[in-house]
């Protein structure tokens, strides 16, 4: 069963800011999200019904919404700076 994916463009437009080469592994753990929306590693923010991914320095914030199987992408960013903006 997979999810289908829903970008914010407020996360379009940090992916876009990311250099090439890292834009692609995010683009892909992203990808992987429809089919394992929590993969080994993802974890639970505190605070709110948000999860995270690690991709190497990089974070991807995300939302699952199980009634309409569908995940919300919400924020990416360099681990330094994501958590600081919510």
């Amino acid at each position: 069963m997979a999810f289908s994916l829903s970008i914010k463009h407020r996360a379009q437009k940090m992916l876009a800011k990311i250099p090439a080469n890292k834009q692609q592994k995010i683009i892909a753990a992203i990808y992987e999200l429809a089919d394992i929306p929590f993969p080994s590693g993802c974890k639970k923010l505190t605070g709110r019904e948000a999860w995270r991914i690690r991709v190497g320095d990089y974070r991807v914030i995300y939302e699952v919404e199980n009634e309409r199987l569908t995940i919300f992408i919400i924020e990416i960013g360099h681990r330094r700076e994501i958590y600081r903006k919510i």
